[in-house]
């Protein structure tokens, strides 16, 4: 069957997805004051990159200087924001259909529910302070299975 990265496209379909999870939430009212402050220029090949280390393609982000300890950092000290966190799976949803994989093909569940426990588990533990966050987080690994164990036995 392979890995969810191949079958998500690999670096170029993660590369789409990312654009059009990008346009929809710059798009919505609420999801888009997440990026109020500014983001990154390549904030869409950083995000395709992480994703793709995440379902299973090469260690890119890692590689290239990212780590999961940042990307949760720049997620936290926010407090809790159930309705954003919402509508942010709903732009991945709508991205999802936008890059053509229609409701029935089985990646598409994976990636579902890949982004839901990253937006509401993985992304979430921090609401309270950034400085609680660990310096040796690993990016979480995700499968047909769904979260898989880390392989080095550290914290996710």
């Amino acid at each position: 069957m392979g890995t969810l990265y191949e079958a998500a496209g690999g670096a170029e379909g993660l590369r789409r997805l990312a654009g059009a999870w990008h346009a929809r939430v710059m798009a919505d009212e609420v999801v888009s004051h997440a990026f109020h402050h500014g983001f990154h220029p390549d904030h869409t090949e950083r995000l395709a990159t992480y994703w793709g280390e995440a379902l299973g393609g090469p260690p890119a982000f890692t590689e290239g200087g990212g780590s999961e300890s940042a990307v949760v950092w720049m997620h936290s000290g926010n407090g809790p924001h159930e309705d954003m966190d919402r509508r942010a799976i709903a732009c991945f949803d709508q991205a999802l259909t936008d890059v053509g994989l229609s409701e029935d093909d089985p990646v598409r569940a994976v990636l579902h529910d890949y982004f839901a426990w990253a937006t509401n588990v993985s992304m979430a533990r921090y609401h309270d302070s950034k400085d609680a966050v660990p310096a040796d987080l690993t990016i979480p690994r995700w499968s047909w299975d769904g979260l898989q164990p880390p392989a080095d036995g550290t914290e996710r």
